[in-house]
């Protein structure tokens, strides 16, 4: 199946459509930080428990990311987003009511479940409609994601200090929900059904490619929820106040978004992507170490470069698996379990590191885990040479990168 360009009327509702959608996917686990104090004292949640509130939804988005394929083949990724972005609407707004910790979880899982759905189903979506331009929407959706992450972190603190409420802080996460879910219904045409996405998804679990994908990413990840968990909790005990620590997780979460979508296109014009990565994973090897030996030194340098190394690693990482077929379908399977079996693994690490602050009473155990995560992601990442994409997925050599450019797919594997 070819990728069939976006019709340029509907080209640009389609692309804010994609903005909005990024923005919702990670505001409900970036705002939980700054409030970490105040959630736990009304809730009686400590450490772990805060925890769960980012490895529930990260363990959901890695489980429903292994039955995107079928979602798809037997509702269609219309149905599907739109079904997704409602329920992320109705659980943010049920959190103007949580009181206890297991409602808290509980809305965190329903977030995850809405934002696994959707996650699984846009790359796909992304090179079918716009085939001659996947590396900068990937881009793109990735940046606003990420700035989703500095939104929640940012507007979080600020609301619930303003209305002298946490809850409120959390709950107007639907409002973007809710009109991202009209841009989509009015935007996303609706697509052809078929069986062949799960039996393509099932092929892609023999292949170890796709697990060297899955570990890459979710190790990379792990970085992401623990930053994200743990960082404003980490300088409000040194001292920082909620919403200067809301503040610098916002920061990070900004260079996030620009590295997310700039190095795609700086990526973009070679077709081996690994230099770029091992690019941003010296960011990451930069920032954990700075957590460790000099956190107060130099801490807006330290989110951002930290925050740059993840954002950039994040977006590259989605586009890498998309290169390795050139069929919309089948590549957004192959990146459908990447990010399964991805934030399976990246939903531990916020746990492990809460279990290592109590251990040691610092988080510098947690940062330093995230030091060797990143070296072995790039001793990994050098199997992963454009050269040996058509073997690693068992299929017939693909077109050349510039005739993908233009629309051209190759041959589909028999």
């Amino acid at each position: 199946m070819q990728g069939i360009a976006a019709p340029a009327s509907g080209r640009l509702l389609l692309l804010a459509a994609i903005v909005l959608v990024g923005l919702n996917l990670r505001p409900f686990i970036t705002g939980i930080g700054p409030l970490a104090s105040d959630i736990g004292g009304q809730t009686g949640l400590g450490l772990q428990g805060i925890a769960l509130l980012t490895l529930v939804p990260m363990f959901l988005m890695g489980v429903l990311a292994f039955a995107g394929p079928s979602l798809q083949a037997r509702v269609g990724a219309r149905h599907s987003i739109i079904a997704a972005l409602a329920v992320l609407a109705i659980a943010s707004f049920s959190r103007l009511f949580v009181s206890t910790g297991w409602q808290m979880v509980a809305t965190a899982a329903l977030l995850g479940l809405g934002a696994a759905v959707v996650q699984a189903m846009f790359p796909g979506v992304i090179k079918r409609h716009f085939p001659r331009h996947v590396g900068v929407m990937m881009g793109l959706y990735s940046a606003m994601l990420m700035g989703g992450g500095a939104l929640g972190a940012q507007l979080a603190p600020l609301i619930a200090t303003a209305a002298g409420d946490w809850h409120a802080g959390l709950a107007w996460m639907a409002l973007p929900a809710v009109l991202a879910l009209w841009l989509v219904a009015r935007s996303l045409p609706e697509d052809k059904q078929g069986r062949a996405g799960a039996n393509t998804a099932l092929a892609f679990l023999r292949r170890p490619r796709t697990w060297l994908l899955m570990a890459c990413f979710g190790l990379v990840n792990g970085g992401y929820s623990s930053v994200v968990a743990w960082l404003a909790p980490f300088y409000r005990d040194l001292g920082w106040t909620a919403a200067a620590s809301g503040s610098l997780l916002a920061i990070m979460a900004v260079s996030q978004a620009l590295a997310a979508l700039l190095l795609p296109v700086l990526a973009g014009r070679r077709e081996d992507r690994r230099p770029w990565l091992w690019l941003t994973l010296a960011m990451q090897a930069i920032g954990f170490a700075a957590l460790v030996l000099r956190p107060e030194a130099a801490p807006l340098l330290w989110a951002a470069v930290l925050g740059a190394g993840l954002g950039g690693c994040f977006a590259l990482s989605m586009i890498v698996a998309l290169d390795h077929l050139p069929d919309p379908a089948e590549a957004g399977a192959l990146s459908a379990l990447m990010q399964g079996g991805g934030f399976l693994l990246a939903a531990l690490p916020p746990w492990i590191v809460a279990v290592l602050h109590d251990l040691t009473g610092t988080f510098a155990a947690g940062w330093m885990l995230h030091l060797f995560c990143v070296a072995l992601v790039t001793i990994l990442y050098w199997q992963v040479s454009p050269a040996g994409y058509a073997r690693a997925m068992g299929v017939e050599p693909a077109a050349s990168r510039a005739d993908m450019a233009d629309g051209t797919c190759a041959p589909e594997a028999s």
